[in-house]
């Protein structure tokens, strides 16, 4: 079992270290999740199983709403990439995602740092609920992903979009996952930032040569 794992990390890493040219050059891994999936979760530890399908569920219902939001759970500089002077900045951070994955078309976005919350694309009603959000309860994963369940209801509710179907009431739920899946993930994080580091470095120096 030991010896899988390890192959799995050991691919992981070289499957990262292969595709590191064609990395983003700012280095921030939720705006490229984002541009495929509607929640960024954090790197370590993980958010439980459990919450993260009771936030996935929450994020479909709000898309049924007519109300599609993209979440990103920052809980440290590690999941900014290279750009981690934003972190314990929400709301610069959202202004910045946003620039990343709107393009044309401006999308909801809901950020959620232990600091607080910064949001974009939302409707004068909306923002002022976001402001008066209290902070996530504490600064871990699942701390997180809680406080954005909460978040999200309450900015679909103030849209104009009431969710159906979901809690949004981010109540407390256990369990995050086995040992080795935590370390397969941490591993896999760490490799992904230093190669967006790296690449972001080799591209610095190729400039001031040129």
């Amino acid at each position: 079992m030991r010896s899988r794992l390890v192959r799995v990390i050991a691919t992981g890493i070289l499957a990262l270290m292969l595709a590191a040219p064609a990395a983003r050059a700012d280095g921030d891994p939720a705006s490229d999740v984002l541009l495929g999936e509607n929640v960024f979760y954090p790197y370590m530890p993980p958010v439980s199983a459990a919450i993260q399908k009771q936030l996935d569920a929450e994020t479909a219902a709000a898309s049924r709403a007519r109300y599609p939001i993209k979440v990103a759970l920052i809980a440290s500089r590690v999941d900014l990439g290279v750009i981690t002077s934003l972190f314990g900045r929400p709301q610069k951070y959202a202004d910045f995602l946003d620039q990343e994955i709107s393009y044309q078309n401006r999308q909801v976005l809901l950020v959620v740092m232990p600091s607080g919350y910064g949001v974009q694309g939302v409707t004068p009603a909306a923002r002022a609920v976001a402001a008066s959000l209290s902070k996530p309860a504490g600064p871990q994963s699942n701390d997180l992903a809680r406080a954005a369940i909460v978040a999200v209801a309450r900015l679909a509710g103030a849209a104009g979009h009431p969710l159906k179907g979901v809690s949004g009431g981010g109540q407390s739920t256990t369990g995050t996952g086995g040992g080795s899946t935590t370390l397969l993930v941490t591993v896999l994080a760490v490799a992904a930032v230093a190669a967006a580091a790296a690449l972001v470095v080799i591209r610095r120096r190729q400039a001031t040569a040129g």
